[in-house]
């Protein structure tokens, strides 16, 4: 079900400081920048790898706002990994199977992601803790 991991996504306080960070230490190269209203963040994706399932990135999540679910994560946390994005080949059908074995899922439906992407979230508690996001990527 699961064909690559698709992103880490890294919460941080200032978008332009980390794109800087992320491209002099690790030679990596934005390839998307969104402002995301309904997730509260704007964005950078920096493409990390190619491989046969896909791409691989770092996605930057900047804040719009402090009541935003990463703006609480930073408040409470700071900065650092918020969630993993796996890639999968339907995130619809991923979501029908996952619910079934009994995760909880953040959405119950696929909504729209970075880069013409569906994603779509499942609950910390029943991954380990980890906020896990499922992405059916566009043709990127």
């Amino acid at each position: 079900m699961l064909l690559r991991i698709d992103h880490v996504g890294v919460a941080c306080h200032n978008l332009e400081e980390k794109i800087e960070f992320y491209e002099s230490v690790f030679g990596l190269t934005v390839v998307s920048r969104e402002v995301n209203e309904e997730q509260g963040v704007r964005e950078a994706m920096l493409h990390v790898a190619d491989g046969d399932q896909g791409a691989s990135y770092v996605q930057l999540l900047e804040p719009l706002h402090p009541d935003t679910a990463v703006g609480k994560f930073l408040a409470k946390r700071g900065e650092g990994v918020h969630h993993i994005g796996y890639g999968v080949a339907d995130v619809t059908k991923a979501l029908e199977e996952i619910g079934a074995k009994g995760v909880r899922l953040v959405d119950e439906r696929p909504r729209h992601g970075s880069m013409g992407a569906s994603i779509a979230f499942l609950h910390p508690k029943d991954v380990g803790g980890v906020l896990t996001e499922l992405v059916e990527s566009s043709k990127r």
